[in-house]
């Protein structure tokens, strides 16, 4: 049986969690020879180089980013377990780091993530919508995030595993100014041929179905612009740019805060949303309130 020398794993893992040797020596308080001797000492012993060099930066290799996953949860659950045995582990806080679609509207956003706030012991919660749905993807693999919520599940064809929890569907609303949903209203869907139009932005899994209902139904609308921002959009659509879409769980919601009235809705465009993660049963206390009330809850009569 072969035995691995934690004490390796460790310099390991500090240095991969800090991004270089300098700054790791300077936390572990060990000279930069040393760290590096016995990372390739582990190197080593695994049979496998973990690091590679990237100019003058470290980076992870396959393996090490394997490694690095590994090393994670066992240190953390060692932290963990030395709170615990100290009576510190009642006061330690939960905390859950949330990778968020930038194309899914705000609102929808808060309501999903509601139910997190509302769990017995004290919960942290960043959300981080800096990057894109694919990139959030990778970062889950890395334990960088714990759930990713998203309005399409992960591609069966992505390079690390993870699994696409449907949170729940709807219909999808179209709205307008009063005015001009008025204008709208009596002969929709067809009132929307050469209607002003603001298209949700192409990452958005919405955009390709509304493409596809055009061409199916032959309606073709005058594109006034498209924005990845579901915010932006229907801030221009309350300042009568045209007619937008949203999902129809959250209807009042968007009459109530822009002002707008509704043209119409349409179950032949179906909105999907998804909490992806890298397990396959939800473990994180956080997650599994926020997938169930999803459920039971927001889309229960959709």
């Amino acid at each position: 049986m072969e035995w691995l020398n934690y004490h390796h794993f460790m310099y390991f893992w500090v240095v991969a969690k800090e991004g270089s040797i300098v700054k790791a020596s300077e936390k572990l308080l060990l000279a930069h020879p040393t760290i590096s001797g016995q990372i390739h000492r582990l190197e080593e012993s695994l049979g496998v180089k973990l690091f590679a060099k990237r100019g003058r930066r470290l980076v992870l290799t396959e393996a090490g980013q394997t490694a690095y996953r590994y090393a994670d949860e066992i240190f953390s659950l060692g932290n963990e377990f030395v709170d615990a045995i100290q009576g510190r582990g009642s006061n330690r806080e939960l905390r859950l780091v949330v990778g968020v679609a930038d194309v899914l509207p705000p609102s929808l956003v808060r309501r999903f993530l509601e139910p997190a706030f509302e769990l017995d012991h004290g919960i942290q919660i960043v959300c981080r919508s800096d990057k894109s749905l694919d990139e959030f993807l990778a970062e889950l693999a890395l334990y960088r995030v714990d759930v990713v919520i998203a309005d399409r599940p992960a591609s069966p064809t992505l390079a690390v595993r993870v699994f696409s929890h449907l949170l729940g569907e709807c219909d999808t609303t179209f709205f307008a100014t009063p005015a001009l949903a008025k204008s709208l209203r009596r002969k929709f869907p067809g009132s929307l041929d050469g209607a002003p139009f603001l298209l949700p932005g192409s990452p958005s899994a919405v955009r390709r179905s509304l493409e596809d209902w055009f061409d199916n139904t032959g309606i073709r609308p005058l594109l006034i612009a498209a924005c990845d921002d579901s915010a932006l959009t229907k801030d221009f659509g309350s300042h009568g740019k045209g007619v937008f879409v949203a999902p129809s769980v959250i209807e009042p919601e968007v009459k109530r805060q822009y002002n707008v009235a509704v043209v119409g809705r349409t179950a032949d465009v179906r909105q999907q949303f998804y909490a992806i993660s890298v397990e396959r049963k939800i473990k994180h206390p956080a997650v599994k309130a926020i997938t169930e009330a999803a459920r039971d809850e927001i889309f229960a009569k959709q």
